[in-house]
């Protein structure tokens, strides 16, 4: 298996981070007196709690934009491309998009902010909280080249947040027929939401399923499974644990985040 991930991070089984936007423009909870500079001083806040407690790339999106679109306003690509141009130069780490639940709009906002990765729903069909949730995957790569997007890589969320394969299909199924047909640079495995715990049995099927892909483990990482999360997996995408209490709507505690990747670091050198 070509692990792009260890290349990218320089690390092997690496934590991506979440920075959580605030509501956008256009969005049904946009602060308007606090307006796109409350957003932006948020997210640097956040951006700069999770590098300083030591992750080891971080991911934008627009996770307050709720209830979500499955093809987003133009005025949120436009907002999350402002907050992240603005910090820019405050990045440290690797780092990517995630316009929520849209993998085109994904791949246009991560062209704009030359960001490394995107993670989305790209393929597939399901039942969702936001109605039927359909998706293009053959449209979607040909955009992404058309777009000079070539070396942006697609992480495929395989197991979508409130939603359900509508095919009676296996996970293990699902793998393996999405790694032959779509070639996807990572499969994303998730609990229920966000801060869900992800089953290490279903990684563990993914992760024998598939011979060529890495596996991320997508939510509910915690300081007590981490460890074990990580010996199914080959990386995890982390964000409700590293807030404060560990609250989905909360910020980002500094504290939180070293005491977690302490526990990653420790494991590592086990490997």
């Amino acid at each position: 298996m070509n692990n792009w991930l260890e290349e990218l991070f320089g690390v092997k089984k690496p934590i991506i981070a979440m920075c959580h936007l605030q509501p956008l423009p256009g969005d049904p909870y946009y602060d308007k007196e606090g307006g796109m500079a409350k957003v932006l001083d948020c997210a640097r806040r956040d951006l700069h709690a999770l590098q300083n407690g030591g992750v080891d790339g971080v991911m934008f999106s627009n996770e307050f934009s709720l209830p979500y679109l499955t093809k987003v306003e133009p005025v949120t690509v436009a907002a999350m491309a402002n907050v992240i141009g603005e910090l820019k130069k405050e990045i440290t780490i690797p780092y990517g998009v995630n316009c929520l639940w849209d993998p085109i709009a994904s791949l246009d906002l991560a062209v704009a902010v030359d960001a490394k990765f995107i993670r989305e729903i790209i393929s597939g069909v399901y039942a969702s909280d936001f109605g039927l949730w359909n998706t293009n995957v053959g449209k979607t790569v040909r955009h992404k080249i058309a777009i000079g997007a070539e070396n942006v890589k697609m992480l495929f969320n395989i197991v979508p947040e409130a939603a359900k394969y509508l095919a009676d299909r296996n996970i293990a199924e699902i793998a393996k027929s999405t790694e032959f047909n779509n070639r996807p640079d990572a499969l994303c495995v998730s609990g229920l939401t966000a801060g869900s715990e992800t089953d290490t049995q279903v990684l563990t099927q993914v992760k024998k399923a598939v011979k060529h892909t890495p596996i991320l483990c997508n939510t509910g990482c915690n300081k007590d499974n981490i460890t074990r999360q990580l010996s199914a997996a080959d990386g995890a995408v982390c964000a409700t644990t590293f807030k404060i209490d560990g609250i989905f709507e909360n910020a980002v505690d500094e504290k939180r985040v070293k005491e977690f990747m302490d526990i990653v670091k420790a494991f590592r050198e086990t490997l």
